[in-house]
């Protein structure tokens, strides 16, 4: 989670330590935020925090797709496979 004490630096203070900033981020593998004029214009990472990150999005992802799957069966909309196979064969000319 982000420490708001630690975690936002300008991206002035940044380019002037580099080297500290990214020990700082290696340490906590905590994202940091990078502010012009007092702004927030970019996000910092450890490629292992990001990757994290992506993990954690593509089971998001995966979950919000079985929960839909399943209010789709809770509420009647589903075809029987043999339907679904048989539509697919003549939409593709397939013979079987």
């Amino acid at each position: 989670m982000l420490n708001l004490a630690d975690d936002i630096r300008s991206l002035t203070e940044f380019k002037r330590d580099t080297a500290s900033a990214v020990k700082h981020l290696r340490a906590t593998g905590r994202p940091m935020i990078l502010t012009v004029n007092g702004r927030a214009e970019l996000v910092v990472q450890d490629p292992a925090a990001y990757q994290r990150l992506l993990d954690l999005a593509e089971r998001m992802e995966t979950v919000l797709a079985i929960e839909q799957g399943l209010r789709d069966v809770e509420e009647g909309r589903t075809r029987p496979i043999r339907d679904v196979i048989k539509n697919l064969g003549k939409k593709n000319a397939v013979r079987g």
